[in-house]
């Protein structure tokens, strides 16, 4: 224990608190098991060593272990904290949970036992955690943590602290915003930027291999995650690496499952399986309409990639219909409800009714619609009817 604690230490010395993500003021703090869940590489690790540096003691009292140690080789999580509770700990931070087998029964058998301690569980497998609900679902607060919206992307890159707004206030006060924002920042540079190379907080670690190490997060999900979770063929997952590859280069994706399924050799029931298990991955993200639904057997009517930086990690030909809309999606996701739309491209919340395009998009696809917008790339302000693309990055 002592090597994990030294590797601690230098862990939390290390960790910059300068800038934080948006669920830093949402979470809980206080309650007694947090289970925080997101995709490889958002910043899981990161946003708990900050806490731990800045609301913890850092002594005895205190540990960050990450699961995937050596240590838990031949030792258990329960006997590991009955010896650090033993030497008078009190918050218990671990990292890479899914790298432990039956994690979630051992954790709720510490709670169970151990009344005073203090537990934060994370992962980077937001399918092997969300597994976990059934064993801590009512003992634990449930938090996730997406990539970087475009709002925390300038905040990073710029050292700012520009404010989110509420989607209410974009739709009702969007054109004072605008004014304001595009007054401060010189906004689509950092737009184009943000595209290519700004979602998850490591592209500032080495730009030039950032879609490397991204292609290498697919690969981990796709061959280790889902593989040893589901048992899912890995003939099968190479093949949906491919329609990833064809998603990037298609606006917008609506799948015919019948004839995706021939082609990919396996059951209609199997590839849908599959797509809604890469969306929990925070891979894809599947959107359905209004009056199906999700279902184990409903289809989506349309598949974008889980961002905008997967498409250039996976395609040389980037559609920029197909990134607009799924910058639109990543953005809207967060904190609503997105659904197909039978007139404009998206609903929102099942109430706003979106078209997404370039400066020169018409309004005719929502003529005639209430609460109809149109969300357009390559403008500055609001016009009109028309929001800026950009303006929907400060939702989160």
């Amino acid at each position: 224990m002592e090597r994990l604690r030294s590797w601690f230490y230098s862990a939390v010395q290390r960790t910059n608190t300068t800038f934080k993500r948006y669920l830093w003021n949402e979470i809980r703090w206080e309650n007694r098991l947090i289970i925080l869940l997101g995709a490889r590489g958002v910043g899981k690790t990161t946003l708990l060593l900050q806490y731990i540096k800045l609301q913890l003691p850092i002594n005895q009292q205190t540990l960050y272990v990450s699961l995937d140690d050596i240590y838990f080789s031949n030792h258990t999580l329960v006997d590991f904290a009955v010896e650090f509770v033993r030497e008078g700990g009190k918050y218990l931070i671990l990292d890479e949970a899914q790298k432990y087998q039956n994690w979630s029964r051992e954790v709720k058998n510490i709670y169970d036992n151990f009344p005073d301690l203090k537990l934060i569980v994370s992962g980077s497998s937001t399918i092997e955690l969300l597994r976990s609900e059934g064993d801590l679902s009512r003992r634990a607060l449930y938090y996730k943590l997406n990539g970087l919206s475009f709002r925390e992307y300038l905040n990073f890159e710029l050292n700012q602290n520009a404010a989110s707004y509420t989607l209410q206030e974009i739709l009702s006060n969007g054109l004072q915003i605008s004014l304001e924002l595009t007054n401060q920042i010189s906004i689509h540079p950092h737009f184009s930027n943000y595209l290519h190379a700004g979602f998850y907080p490591f592209y500032k670690e080495d730009k030039a291999m950032y879609h490397k190490r991204l292609q290498q997060v697919i690969n981990t999900v796709m061959d280790v995650d889902l593989v040893d979770s589901f048992q899912i063929d890995v003939g099968a997952t190479h093949k949906v690496k491919k329609l990833m590859a064809e998603i990037a280069s298609l606006v917008p994706f609506k799948p015919n499952i019948k004839k995706l399924s021939e082609q990919l050799g396996i059951s209609r029931d199997t590839l849908i399986k599959y797509l809604q298990l890469m969306d929990r991955a925070d891979l894809l993200r599947l959107i359905y309409s209004r009056t199906k639904g999700i279902s184990a057997l409903n289809k989506p009517e349309k598949i974008f990639l889980n961002n905008p930086n997967l498409a250039y990690a996976l395609s040389d030909d980037v559609n920029k219909g197909s990134l607009r809309e799924t910058f639109f999606v990543s953005q809207l996701s967060t904190r609503h409800k997105v659904r197909y739309a039978e007139a404009g491209d998206f609903m929102i919340d099942d109430q706003w009714t979106f078209e997404v395009g370039g400066k020169g998009k018409t309004g005719k696809q929502i003529a005639g619609l209430e609460n109809a917008k149109i969300a357009a790339d390559d403008i500055d302000i609001v016009q009109g009817n028309k929001i800026p693309l950009w303006i929907f990055g400060f939702l989160y």
